[in-house]
């Protein structure tokens, strides 16, 4: 069993978990991620690092209510534990001295992003970081980017914080500003993704995307984790989750995120239901 030792609520439906695995905590990089379990009758559900702590042996991760595992996660306290937590999984970014580079989180992503922009500053490199959300309400880990990042340019959708609009309009805020990036590592939903990758396509700048698509077991045996990569087929698990944005086929990886979603719905309505039923 896997302890949690500490429980923070980030913004709503979304969640902080600081988790004992002293043996994932030894060995684990920026850019990897976990394969967590709740209880025996649990999904398995991959989730990036987003804090490692080799000294107290933990792992911290960033969990947001979208689907029914998602939420028993979610609904999970701290002092109580999760039963499997297996890593650490996937390749790990490949951080070095590049220069200027910028780090885009989208939404969640902001959680795995912050370890790689943590690694690329102590590399040497001059980070910027652009942190999307729809609204000020849902952005997250704002504070903990400042402290690994040179600059923050902020973009949200309502323009309730930042920059109005999305985290493309964040970039191009800083191009304006007359600055030459290097490279680009952006992290969020797969239309983010797609966007920063068609943004930055025109002007040759090195863009590396975290992909996050349907995982079963994680090793590269079941092969539901396909991601088309220029003209090959590679495995998310353990070729990635890191591509290169500017080869991925994204329309196809939102194609096939869609398999299961009729399920899931179907899940997330027992869920309610069974919630509405202890209620009476």
């Amino acid at each position: 069993m896997y302890k949690i030792v500490k429980r923070r609520q980030l913004a709503p439906s979304i969640v902080l978990f600081e988790v004992e695995a002293p043996e994932v905590a030894k060995k684990v990089e920026p850019g990897q991620f976990v394969i967590v379990r709740h209880d025996e009758k649990g999904e398995r559900i991959p989730l990036t690092v987003m804090d490692f702590d080799r000294i107290r042996g933990t792992i911290t991760i960033v969990v947001q209510d979208v689907g029914y595992s998602s939420a028993i996660i979610n609904q999970t306290q701290e002092g109580s534990a999760f039963l499997d937590f297996v890593g650490p999984l996937g390749v790990p970014t490949e951080i070095e001295k590049y220069g200027t580079v910028v780090c885009i989180g989208g939404g969640l992503g902001i959680a795995p992003v912050f370890p790689i922009a943590r690694g690329l500053k102590e590399a040497g490199n001059q980070v910027i970081s652009v942190l999307g959300s729809r609204s000020a309400e849902l952005l997250i880990l704002e504070e903990e980017m400042c402290s690994v990042s040179h600059e923050v340019v902020i973009a949200t959708n309502d323009g309730s914080a930042g920059v109005q609009g999305f985290v493309t309009d964040g970039l191009a805020h800083i191009l304006q500003q007359g600055k030459k990036i290097d490279a680009v590592w952006a992290i969020g939903p797969i239309v983010m993704m797609k966007a920063v990758a068609e943004f930055t396509r025109p002007l040759g700048i090195k863009t590396i995307v975290s992909m996050n698509p349907i995982m079963v077991d994680g090793t590269g045996m079941c092969g539901a984790c396909r991601v088309s990569v220029g003209t090959e087929t590679k495995f998310a698990c353990v070729d990635g989750p890191e591509f290169d944005g500017h080869l991925v086929d994204f329309d196809l990886a939102m194609k096939r995120l869609e398999y299961f979603k009729d399920e899931e719905n179907r899940a997330r309505a027992r869920l309610q239901c069974s919630h509405e039923g202890g209620n009476h």
